[in-house]
Order: C-alpha cells, then structure tokens, then sequence
C-alpha cells in the first residue's frame, strides 16, 4: 500500500502562490488518512465476527443434534463385550502351605432378560420373584414392561435357581456364563483372605476382582496369565488356623469379650501359620462396610492388623530387655520399688494398689508386672535410647505384612516424648500398635535379637533380619518371661511340656472424647513356645473381656481372661505343628531375688 505524503510538494508550492495556508493540505490529507485506517480495522472486525458467529453456530448445531439423539435412544445395558477390551476371567487358586485350597473359581451362571422378547412379563416377575425373595415384584414388572431393552436380573446363581427359572419357561430370560470366586471353608481366615467380586463383565463372561486381603494385595499377579495358573501358597496352615477360630470363638464367649484377636507366627521366618479376628464374616457373601460408627463394631474390621491398641504390660520386657542388653541391669539388680511414683504433676503407682516393697529385682518386676520397677528401668535408658529401641523393633511403622489394610495399621506414636510420655510407654499406654506389630517384636526377641518381619507367603527366600538386641540379652528376656508363666500373673497358661513363655497385659480403652474407661479393657498374652528352642510366637488379645470370679463379681486383668484362652490354644495347636511335649523338672519357686552370677534357665 502507497501512502499519500501529508505535505506533497506541488500542492504546497501551488498554494504559496495563490497565498493559501499549506497547513490546510497537512490537516486534508491526515483526516483522510484517518478515516482509512479506521475503515480498514472495521473490515477486519466484521472478518472475525463473521467467523466467530460460524463456528458459534456449528458448536451449536452439533450439541443439539448430540442431544437429541441421546433423547431419542433407549438406554444401553452392558450386553457383550466388545472387541479389543478383553475380560480376563481367569483367576489363580489360593492355597495354604500343604497345598489345601482356601480360594478358587467355580463355573456358574448370570440371569438377565430381554424384556421385548418376553410373553408374560408380568407372569415371570411374579415367578422370578418366587426364585429369589430378595427381588423386588414392582421393580421387575416395571423393568420388563418399560422401554428397557435389557436388564441385569442376578450376577450368579446356583445350578438350582438356574434350572427353576428354566423351567419357567419364558424366551425373555437368558443365562450367561461365567466363573465366581469360591471360599470351600467359609468364615475360616475370612480376614486374610479378604474377598472378590466382578470387575468388568458382559453377559458371557466376568471378571473377577479382589477388593480386601490377600486378594486385593495380589489381584494382578492372580489374574497374570504368565503364572499359568500357578496357586498363591500362603504360609496359613487351614487345620491350624480352624482351631484357632474354634478356641478363639469359644474363649470370646466364656470371656464376654466383644471381640477377640490370635496371631501364630514361626520365630524363624516369619511367616503367619494362624491369624484371626473376632467377629468375622464368609468371603463367599461379604457383607457391606459400616458407613458410620466405630469401624471396629463391622466384621470386616481385621483387630489383627488394623487395630491400634494399647497393649499394656506385654511393653514391660522391651525396656527391660533393652538395659540388659546395655548392661545397665541384670535378672537380679534390685531397683527401687515404693509406689507411687511421681513424675512432674503425675503419679505412677501399681495395679489395685499392690505393694511389692522398698526394693523389686529385675526379674520379679517381669514376673510380677510392676509398673513403677518397669518406669525406673525406663529411667535408666532415657527417652531418646528408648525411642530408638522401639523405632528398631518397628514399632512406629505400619507392617509389612501382604494385605491390602496393612498401610491402616500404622502406630499412634506420640508427637513429643517427655518423661511422662516415657514411663507410660515403657508399660504399655500413650503408645497404640496392633497386635500383629506385638507378635513381630515378641519374634524378634524370641529370634535371639534378630528383627523379624511377618509374611503371609510360604517358603519365600528372604533376607536375614538386622541384630536388634544381642542373643544374651534376648536370651536373658526369654527367661524372664517363661518366669511370668512359672510363678508369675500368666500361671493360667502354662502348659506342661511346652515351656510356655510369655506376658500379661491388660490396658484401660480410650474414651473418643479423651481419658479412659474405668471398666473397659483390652486383654493381651503375648508369648513364646518352647522357651529351650523358640520356634512359635503366639498373641492373643480379647476386647473388653469380663470373667466370673468363683466367689462372685468379676475381673478383667489379662491373667484371668486371655491367659487361660491362650495356654488352651497352645494344648490345642502344638501338637497340630509337631510338637512333642518336653519332660520339664519343675524348681521350687523363687520369689526373692536370685543370687548373684545364678543365671536365669528354662525351668
């Protein structure tokens, strides 16, 4: 484009001589300048709109022919599945360690209709209903004479129902196959083994999906069709774990528990050959989850791994294990032992009150559970060392155990650790950790200091665990636990032959709203078997248990609750893992403190 000049010179010098003004020419041609420009930015605008107005108009037009179209279909039911999103139904067997099946997948069939191919709907609602009482008659008249042009009856039904809706004899209603996941045992390891539904499915085929437990831990390695259908061994042994239901069950209703918990682990390895949780459920009709409430009133609630409690005196022998191990303290150091305590504006004193002198040694504050004995042991290691010691017993870190609630279970450790926080840690409260974080430790020390890890997997190489405590003063603790079986507040599960070791625990519950109830408790045995050669770890807990007492009234202590439960589970399942019982010359009881350089020996 050629601009005009605003001054060109012909026209200045023609009107110098005709003694015109030449700013006039200036002031002409920049006006006319002007109203170029402005004509030419009004062209442009009209462009955009013209083409904004277009595409306006076309986003338009296709929203609304989108939309009618949706208006004018009958809605889409799932019917077959399309090509390039395969359904993988296979799904691999779960077993225990002898190979014995605790999950696998039987044939059976889905019911659907095609309400526009039907005769009598009215008539099949009617029978269909007298199938299967769950169903709703107005639901099913109203799905199979409206418009819907296929609906979901039931997602699996038995061979049975199966040959009843046959026999009604409608062509609107069709099977399809599929495969559902079976439990042959039951309620029995419900908790571990968790459950599974469908996933994608069409009307020939179905997936099969785990949504708890082991199920939904190894969901994708199940449905891998590399594994080619090898089982899942869990380290689980079913006869074990069916007895320790049963003594479980039993001793929660003796006990008047409300619920109830059981942990067998191998010291070696490791690996879970029973675990347990009260109440529970049948995986083959899993129950729907609690929306609101305490979790732990829900069978799904698995105590075992989810459950964060405070475990009460079981604690007493990891202080103690701890300053024997630092050479602080030996079974027979005497330590100050008048109550109360004071610690700031608190006051540390014994169970009901008891009394157990100016001066308490070491091993009669395990096998006697004195509180204010276990806080000055505390005392001697400092916070710091005794954080340290628990942090490397993992007791500060959810488990590592293969279930899908495992991350769940992660200790309430305390924020701050004064000496308050300290002492009342050091026997058992202000620190909450499930019962399965009590086996692993109890493990650990049982395993001569070497930190052991629980697996629901069986004979899976592993590496060896870190040196947590030294095998003298594992052992040493060993012996002061079997002394709480022998002479001390777990008496009522000794079992002869089996050299049961082990500690009481009894713990006040928290209120929601702050402090603790005055008569609600949660019940622990944490123990070990055989004391000579530890080779199984054995925890029970029992959630608010109440025993009759043979004069009258009650008690909830740990010792006659849960203790009895668990030396019956031990006469039960010892010789179910091949134990013999063991010839044990039984010593006079020792109820003073042992001479120096006596060593403390299985009895």
């Amino acid at each position: 484009m050629i601009r005009t000049p605003l001054r060109p010179l012909a026209r200045i010098l023609r009107a110098r001589e005709k003694g015109e003004n030449p700013d006039a020419i200036e002031a002409e041609n920049r006006a006319q300048r002007h109203a170029e420009i402005q004509e030419r930015a009004r062209g442009s605008a009209r462009t955009r709109l013209f083409f904004m107005s277009c595409a306006f108009a076309a986003a338009f037009c296709t929203v609304g022919l989108k939309m009618g179209v949706l208006a004018s279909s009958h809605p889409a039911e799932p019917r077959v599945q399309t090509s390039g999103a395969q359904i993988i139904s296979q799904r691999a067997d779960i077993t225990d360690r002898q190979g014995r099946v605790l999950a696998t997948n039987l044939l059976t069939h889905s019911l659907y209709a095609h309400p526009h191919q039907m005769v009598d709907p009215q008539g099949a609602a009617k029978a269909l209903v007298g199938i299967f009482p769950d169903l709703s008659l107005e639901r099913l008249q109203k799905d199979f004479t409206g418009k819907r042009t296929f609906v979901w009856i039931k997602k699996k039904i038995s061979p049975e129902q199966m040959q009843a809706v046959h026999d009604i004899g409608e062509p609107g209603l069709l099977f399809g196959p599929r495969e559902m996941r079976l439990y042959p045992n039951g309620h029995i390891a419900s908790h571990i083994l968790g459950g599974a539904t469908f996933g994608k499915e069409g009307v020939a085929d179905a997936e099969v999906v785990g949504v708890a437990g082991v199920e939904k831990a190894f969901d994708r390695w199940l449905r891998d069709p590399a594994n080619d259908g090898a089982p899942l061994s869990l380290s689980l042994d079913l006869t074990v774990q069916a007895a320790m239901e049963e003594v479980l069950g039993n001793g929660m209703k003796v006990m008047n528990a409300k619920g109830a918990t059981g942990i067998l682990m191998e010291v070696k390895t490791g690996e879970i050959v029973a675990m347990a949780s009260l109440p529970d459920f049948d995986p083959n009709d899993r129950p729907r989850p609690l929306l609101k409430g305490d979790p732990s009133d829900s069978p799904l609630f698995n105590r075992a791994v989810q459950g964060q409690y405070e475990l009460g005196s079981t604690f007493k022998i990891f202080p103690v294990a701890q300053a024997i191990d630092l050479k602080l303290v030996s079974p027979t150091t005497m330590i100050n032992g008048k109550s109360p305590l004071r610690i700031g504006k608190y006051l540390i004193s014994e169970f009901n009150g008891h009394q157990y002198g100016a001066q308490i040694s070491v091993a009669d504050i395990i096998a006697k559970s004195s509180n204010v004995g276990t806080v000055r042991v505390a005392q001697l290691l400092g916070p710091e060392r005794q954080k340290d010691f628990l942090e490397r017993l993992g007791l500060f870190e959810p488990t590592p155990i293969e279930m899908s609630e495992a991350p769940t279970g992660k200790p309430l450790v305390p924020q701050r650790w004064p000496a308050v926080t300290s002492a009342t840690v050091a026997f058992g409260h202000g620190l909450a950790a499930s019962p399965l974080h009590l086996a692993s430790a109890y493990a650990t020390i049982a395993n001569g200091g070497k930190r052991v890890r629980p697996t629901l997997i069986h004979d899976r190489s592993r590496r060896e665990g870190e040196q947590v405590l030294s095998a003298s003063a594992a052992h040493t603790a060993m012996q002061l636990l079997r002394q709480v079986v022998t002479r001390g507040t777990a008496r009522s599960a000794d079992v002869p032959g089996y050299e049961v070791a082990g500690k009481t625990g009894t713990a006040d519950k928290p209120r929601p709203t702050g402090g603790y109830y005055k008569n609600k408790v949660v019940a622990t045995f944490a123990s070990a078997f055989p004391v000579s050669d530890p080779r199984y770890v054995l925890v029970v807990s029992l959630d608010e248990p109440s025993a009759g007492l043979a004069g009258g009234g009650e008690s909830r202590t740990a010792g006659m609750t849960v203790a009895p439960v668990a030396g019956e589970m031990i006469r039960r399942v010892a010789p179910l893992l091949g134990l013999r019982p063991s010839t044990e010359t039984q010593l006079p009881t020792v109820e003073r403190p042992l001479p120096d350089g006596l060593k403390l020996v299985s009895n």
